[in-house]
């Protein structure tokens, strides 16, 4: 499915997604990626089950407001002991599908918060 957004002129943002890969901005990314406004950071976990504390440690020191967890083609729920780094940050944190995080980091990348989406493919 191709995005389209008005205000991301200079930031990144989503412009499709599709089974196994994200398009930031027309590039394809098909590996776990951090994706702020501002930039693109490599996320050094291979998948749902190899989330760790020191994961979510890593963004929590991108300093987000929020953090939108896309967990692959499921909704997946990482347990609490594993996102306390954020917790403790005062950074919140939704969790969704990897479609559904890129529609609602556009979103909040054209209100211009301070969002970053962490995606992860399997």
């Amino acid at each position: 499915m191709k995005l389209h957004a008005s205000a991301l002129s200079r930031r990144y943002g989503f412009t499709a997604y599709g089974d196994g890969y994200v398009m930031v901005s027309g590039a394809r990314h098909e590996a776990s990626v951090i994706v702020l406004p501002e930039r693109i950071e490599p996320w050094q976990v291979a998948d749902f089950a190899a989330l760790a504390e020191e994961h979510f440690a890593a963004i929590a020191a991108l300093g987000p407001e929020v953090v939108l967890l896309g967990t692959g083609a499921r909704l997946r729920f990482p347990h609490p002991r594993l996102t306390a780094p954020l917790a403790r940050a005062r950074i919140g944190l939704e969790v969704m599908d990897l479609q559904a995080a890129c529609r609602t980091f556009n979103i909040l990348a054209a209100e211009e918060r301070n969002v970053a989406a962490a995606l992860l493919f399997a």
